[in-house]
């Protein structure tokens, strides 16, 4: 019986690489979580990035020049999602403070 190749589109691979880039996370985690290989990841990060180059040269004529600052409602957004990111690390922390509590107790 043959495999069926899975085939994604180019927005999932995108978006997959953007989350890569922006969530801090191991790139074994995002792979794992969005249920492809870790070289597949790897591997589309590489073209967009190949890509994004490509279709962006320095000084080519009519390209827009990119500002290095964020827009205010992009930099309030990753405010956003750093906050949350540092709640639930917090919580984790006391979580992990806790078990370690449990587990030093001396066996009566």
């Amino acid at each position: 019986m043959a495999k069926t190749r899975r085939e994604f589109t180019p927005e999932f691979k995108r978006e997959a690489v953007a989350l890569l880039e922006s969530s801090g996370r191991s790139q074994m985690q995002i792979a794992a979580e969005l249920g492809i290989q870790p070289s597949l990841l790897r591997q589309w990060r590489t073209v967009l990035m190949d890509g994004s180059v490509q279709q962006r040269p320095a000084g080519a004529p009519g390209s827009a020049p990119t500002s290095p600052v964020a827009s205010p409602s992009d930099q309030a957004a990753e405010i956003a999602r750093l906050r949350r990111e540092l709640d639930r690390t917090r919580m984790e922390r006391d979580v992990l403070k806790k078990a370690i509590g449990i587990f030093a107790e001396m066996p009566r």
